[in-house]
């Protein structure tokens, strides 16, 4: 894990990735809480027997899922000493590229586009995110994240 000790550290990295998350395993058991808290119940996710005859050989995790991970990825590859707090703000651009079979491992590459400062003392910073699939040549979600941190 990497560390930055303010805001203009890592604001310097921009135009660079800053950092590559821990591997995160996808259980059949995350795809059915999913399913529960979103209400989507599509055989697809959350019946592996019929999902084995389906068109990926076994259950795949939502897309939403995967996304739902960047936090989990951004926590678990950098952290900012000299930041008390972070918001998720929005995103610009999704695309879900590749499906994500249950059971396999997912990791996230984390690119800086942007770093602006805000007022009261904070910065808000475009992250692209590439979500890789151990095993898979192509990744399995690209996602253009807003993020602002606080100091």
């Amino acid at each position: 894990m990497k560390t930055f000790q303010t805001l203009s550290e890592l604001a310097a990295c921009t135009g660079q990735e800053v950092a590559v998350s821990d591997w995160i395993t996808i259980t059949q058991q995350q795809v059915n809480l999913f399913a529960e808290a979103t209400g989507d119940h599509q055989w697809i996710h959350v019946d592996p027997e019929k999902a084995r005859s389906g068109p990926f050989g076994g259950p795949i995790a939502h897309g939403f899922l995967t996304l739902s991970l960047l936090p989990r990825f951004f926590e678990s590859s950098f952290e900012i000493t000299g930041s008390r707090m972070g918001v998720n703000y929005g995103l610009n651009k999704v695309r879900f590229t590749a499906p994500v079979p249950v059971g396999s491992r997912l990791r996230a590459r984390m690119k800086l586009l942007s770093a602006e400062p805000m007022e009261p003392a904070g910065m808000q910073m475009i992250w692209e995110v590439t979500v890789e699939c151990e095993g898979l040549a192509k990744p399995v979600c690209i996602a253009e994240s807003i993020v602002r941190r606080y100091a």
